[in-house]
């Protein structure tokens, strides 16, 4: 992973220098040129959501926070594969039992989705393999 983040510093320091932007530490700076606060950082998202919900109908309903944003890309992390200890270090998590709250969460949320959905019409109940399945599924 250490190669993976330097290669990505790499294109963010030529991407910012193409673009005369001043290189600091931060690569969103505030007016001072130091880190953005939680506040600012809320501020900008809340402005950009509002401006995306006169064209984005759907976005009305929903609630954008960074904390929403960075539950969905761990999630969106998690379900590609990524390693638990992974995601738990780049959200900033000391213990990857904190992580396991998102999973958690993700199921919890799947499970309420599930029980709102209707079975399709039809015989409901268990399956029942017939006998030449068992009897391919012995063969093997």
């Amino acid at each position: 992973m250490h190669t993976f983040d330097q290669a990505h510093v790499a294109v963010l320091k030529t991407w910012l220098r193409k673009s005369n932007n001043r290189i600091s530490e931060w690569l969103f700076p505030n007016a001072r040129g130091g880190p953005l606060s939680a506040a600012a950082v809320q501020d900008l998202l809340a402005k950009h959501v509002a401006v995306a919900r006169r064209t984005c109908p759907s976005l009305r309903r929903k609630r954008v926070t960074p904390h929403v944003l960075q539950h969905a890309a761990a999630m969106e992390l998690l379900q590609a594969g990524v390693d638990r200890s992974v995601i738990a270090r780049w959200l900033g998590h000391e213990s990857v039992d904190t992580t396991q709250i998102y999973l958690d969460a993700d199921l919890a949320l799947k499970e309420k989705a599930l029980a709102k959905t209707k079975p399709i019409s039809g015989e409901h109940g268990r399956f029942r393999a017939e006998d030449s399945l068992l009897a391919f599924l012995k063969s093997l």
